[in-house]
């Protein structure tokens, strides 16, 4: 899972911030922002399917449908990278794929 949505793990901190951007755009538009945290944290960062550089091969129309396939996507990925908890910054429709990975996972996530 990792692999498939290029997710990135930056700096060394105790805490986790998982960076999720929006529909039409990739992590990159967190370039700015991510210098500023990863000296105190340990910044999270990951495509969504069919964006940046995820392998179109995976895309599946049916699962991607609705949010819950990307939801199911961001668990993957922190369980992964064994996040056991952390703080979501997200950006416009990832907001509600964090929400419903806070309550479909509420001891893994803190928002």
């Amino acid at each position: 899972m990792e692999e498939a949505h290029n997710a990135r793990v930056l700096g060394l901190g105790q805490q986790v911030l998982v960076l999720a951007h929006s529909f039409g755009t990739n992590q990159s538009v967190w370039k700015h922002l991510v210098p500023h945290l990863v000296h105190e944290n340990r910044v999270v960062m990951y495509n969504n399917m069919g964006a940046g550089t995820t392998n179109p091969e995976y895309f599946d129309f049916e699962r991607y449908s609705t949010l819950f396939g990307y939801t199911y996507d961001l668990l993957a990925i922190l369980e992964e990278l064994h996040v056991e908890s952390c703080i979501f910054v997200v950006h416009s429709a990832s907001d509600m794929v964090c929400v419903i990975a806070a309550v479909t996972q509420p001891s893994q996530n803190s928002l």
